[in-house]
């Protein structure tokens, strides 16, 4: 009788665990869905990417949301950033570090930092980070990550507006005449320049090039 009752007691505890978790998840949503980046933030990205227009500035924005959902989504797992226009709006958010940390605290409960490849611990972590990346930018846009039928919009943004130095992706590999990166095979290559992760995933040794540790 005593261990049908902790069994059951457990089994209560982990459902309110469960609901919670989704709970969480949700508000983190709706609170990054709807967070404004500061006029200034955006003003200076604008200066640094004066090829993109209006639209196109907003759309990176949204991507970059797209890019703090997969974080939560990862549980504070590193996901690797697969954009590098994207990254460059990033970069500039972290130099608004009272606004980044509030956003952090608010969102993740924690601070999203921003670890270069080349601080990683060991060679692979670059490639996990962008394979769950794939995997919840998939989820997130109702994607077959395996046979996907158009790219995510991180994925995606790069090639669309021509961003040198970018990160091009093909949906699949027999499609990529070696020009990008194979999305439906995505462990074929090493991985984006950075990533994001609670400080967890990197240990003690990790740093970043702008605004982490």
């Amino acid at each position: 009788m005593l261990i049908e009752k902790v069994v059951y007691t457990l089994a209560v505890l982990l459902f309110i665990y469960l609901v919670y978790k989704k709970y969480a998840k949700k508000q983190s949503f709706t609170y990054i869905d709807s967070y404004a980046f500061h006029r200034g933030l955006i003003q200076k990205f604008k200066v640094i990417r004066p090829e993109l227009d209006d639209e196109q500035v907003k759309e990176v924005a949204l991507a970059l949301k797209d890019y703090f959902k997969i974080a939560k989504m990862a549980n504070q797992k590193l996901v690797s950033m697969p954009s590098q226009v994207v990254d460059d709006l990033w970069h500039e958010f972290i130099l608004f570090t009272r606004q980044y940390q509030n956003f952090c605290k608010e969102a993740f409960s924690h601070y999203l930092h921003h670890t270069p490849a080349e601080a990683m611990q060991t060679k692979s972590m670059p490639t996990e980070g962008i394979k769950r990346t794939w995997k919840y930018a998939c989820k997130l846009e109702g994607i077959d990550p395996k046979a996907p039928q158009y790219l995510p919009r991180l994925f995606a943004l790069d090639a669309l507006y021509g961003i040198e130095n970018g990160f091009y992706y093909s949906k699949d590999c027999k499609n990529s005449n070696g020009t990008g990166y194979c999305a439906s095979d995505i462990g074929c290559f090493g991985g984006s320049g950075c990533a994001g992760d609670t400080g967890s995933s990197c240990g003690s040794s990790c740093s970043s090039g702008c605004g982490g540790d």
